[in-house]
């Protein structure tokens, strides 16, 4: 290869990267008034019924562990695997100290992480960064499949983040913004029923090794006091990113 070639290969390889560069830090324009409330009822319907949620509830899943997964990391633990079930409960193992904030914080990030990750996803869209949040929702998943230790977990990834990068790269503005409207309305409203569904459990004596009564034998705090947590970052995430994705 001559010199002129190289150098052309280069010039085309910069440009294709700076193009790819623009089209994710870009910003797309807002969806029209009747997606952002259509997107909001298709995330109820995603919800409320308990037939559709039995299923759907598996996305909440996926971004419970991966809070998990992730503030252990951050905090300095060894994340070891995530297990995903089919009766939409997990598992995330890490190694480390016992006790601590470490271990304080990975076990607060289960319940907390799918209204807040809806809440940063109602940013970007309120700042007209579609593309930037389907692609760092591709990311999370991709990274998230490498520490998936059983088949069920392997394929609820896997066809989650099919669904991401299809949308990214096959469909146009208009249904690009309706996905990525639904993903976050479906994080914001989906992540409040969790807290609701462990309330009931403990209530009729279910559940005693759940996150909150974890965090009560680490902090000495009782369980209702985390589980009131759980309830009080959920809702306020909704009404705060609500209020982004309406642009009120």
């Amino acid at each position: 290869m001559n010199a002129l070639s190289h150098g052309l290969l280069l010039a085309s390889a910069s440009s294709d990267l700076g193009s790819l560069w623009d089209r994710l830090t870009g910003t797309q324009p807002d969806p029209e008034k009747w997606i952002l409330y259509a997107t909001a009822a298709l995330a109820l319907i995603a919800v409320v019924p308990h037939p559709v949620w039995r299923l759907s509830r598996n996305a909440i899943t996926i971004a419970h562990e991966g809070g998990h997964g992730l503030i252990a990391l951050l905090t300095g633990r060894t994340l070891t695997g995530i297990r995903l079930h089919s009766d939409t409960s997990g598992l995330t193992v890490s190694r480390g100290k016992p006790t601590g904030i470490g271990m304080i914080l990975t076990a607060a990030a289960g319940y907390t992480a799918p209204p807040l990750l809806g809440l940063g996803g109602a940013w970007l869209l309120a700042a007209d960064h579609i593309t930037l949040f389907l692609w760092l929702a591709t990311a999370l998943l991709l990274a998230m499949l490498v520490m998936i230790r059983n088949a069920y977990g392997v394929l609820t990834v896997v066809l989650t983040g099919a669904a991401f990068v299809l949308v990214s790269w096959l469909t146009g503005p208009d249904v690009q913004a309706a996905f990525a409207y639904t993903v976050v309305w479906f994080l914001l409203i989906g992540g409040v029923r969790p807290a609701f569904e462990l309330q009931s459990k403990r209530r009729h004596g279910g559940a005693p090794d759940s996150d909150a009564d974890q965090l009560a034998r680490l902090t000495h705090v009782p369980p209702l006091m985390w589980l009131g947590m759980f309830h009080v970052v959920s809702v306020c995430a909704l009404l705060g990113g609500g209020r982004w994705l309406l642009g009120l």
